[in-house]
């Protein structure tokens, strides 16, 4: 089967012939519908070879949608033809944060060298994709597939973000979204439907700007030097209730911690290069501030955002590749020149 892989550290994946995978014991094998490219996955591309930590090969993609093609002994609950999203962030299942379906959060992953799929083993980026346990799939029924493979991650990571801040974005408060890609437009769609908040949208380009607003943005404002300045002339000296960095450099979270007001939220959701800091201090910010670097989502919520979608709630901006032409889903997003999410269609 075909499948794209990183095969060095540094350097693009290729597109490259593979054994396709068999089922053991309690796994069950998808025939892929729909793989999206992530940012993540250019930050795994771009990591040095010295100390990489994944076993290489390996088949990229961790938002992936399919149908069940085969299952191995033991797995009596899934049927062969069933459409299903897969949920990424692998546990060990029995821990206390697993018991509770925040696999994202299990305590032994690390321990037990439990990876996601695309992330340590081999992801949705192919034509087949094996998965280790029925539990980390949540059927999507007549949803479109292309549509829905993003939001096991773009559309999860910010509903799973934004949650923990709802108690906070009641009547005549404002959030703040910096960065109106892949996982922001898809937050200021949440946030329009979950909350009565105003949204500010942040970033680089005017037609991002325009992005956020046709979205459901109240205002936009560039993302640069005056950002703090012109977006503190909209909040006035409250501040922002919340802010969702979802670009995670230095400079933009500077700026989040820059137009947060007292009692307010920063949550850091964007990978960045992985050495952005918040400088957090009596006199540094404002009282009360809570700075959070949440990861992912729990299974639950995954099967919550599958019902926004299915109700018509989420609208995911996406560029559609065959998998010969996989490699620009991974170019695009890497030189800033997509709108929404790439996805990958097998056949």
């Amino acid at each position: 089967m075909k499948a794209i892989q990183i095969v060095k550290p540094g350097t693009e994946p290729e597109l490259r012939e593979v054994d396709k995978h068999t089922p053991g014991p309690g796994q069950v094998l998808l025939k892929v519908s729909a793989a999206g490219a992530c940012h993540s996955d250019d930050f795994v591309l771009n990591m040095p070879a010295d100390g990489f930590p994944y076993p290489l090969p390996m088949t990229l993609g961790h938002e992936g949608v399919g149908v069940v093609a085969e299952t191995g002994t033991g797995v009596d609950n899934v049927s062969e033809g069933t459409a299903v999203a897969v949920y990424g962030p692998w546990g060990c299942g029995v821990c206390h944060f697993c018991s509770r379906g925040m696999e994202n959060y299990c305590s032994r992953a690390a321990e037990l060298s439990i990876t996601p799929p695309g992330l340590g083993v081999d992801g949705a980026m192919a034509e087949y994709m094996l998965v280790d346990d029925p539990r980390h799939l949540v059927p999507i029924g007549d949803l479109d597939p292309v549509r829905t493979a993003p939001l096991t991650d773009a559309g999860l990571t910010p509903y799973h973000a934004i949650k923990a801040s709802l108690p906070k974005l009641v009547g005549g408060t404002t959030a703040v979204v910096i960065g109106a890609g892949g996982l922001g437009h898809v937050a200021i769609q949440l946030l329009r439907h979950l909350t009565p908040s105003r949204i500010i949208a942040l970033d680089v380009t005017e037609d991002k700007l325009s992005f956020a607003k046709e979205v459901g943005a109240t205002e936009a404002v560039l993302s640069n030097d005056d950002a703090v300045d012109n977006v503190r002339a909209i909040t006035g000296k409250d501040g922002a209730t919340a802010v969702f960095d979802f670009v995670g450099f230095q400079p933009t979270l500077d700026i989040a911690m820059g137009v947060v007001g007292t009692m307010g939220d920063v949550v850091i959701v964007g990978l960045g290069d992985g050495a952005a800091t918040a400088k957090v201090g009596m006199f540094t910010q404002p009282y009360e501030v809570s700075v959070r670097a949440p990861y992912w989502g729990s299974r639950s919520e995954l099967m919550e955002v599958l019902e926004l979608a299915r109700d018509g709630v989420l609208d995911v901006s996406v560029e559609k590749f065959a998998l010969d032409d996989g490699l620009d889903a991974y170019r695009k997003p890497a030189a800033n020149d997509l709108r929404g999410r790439a996805v990958v269609v097998p056949g």
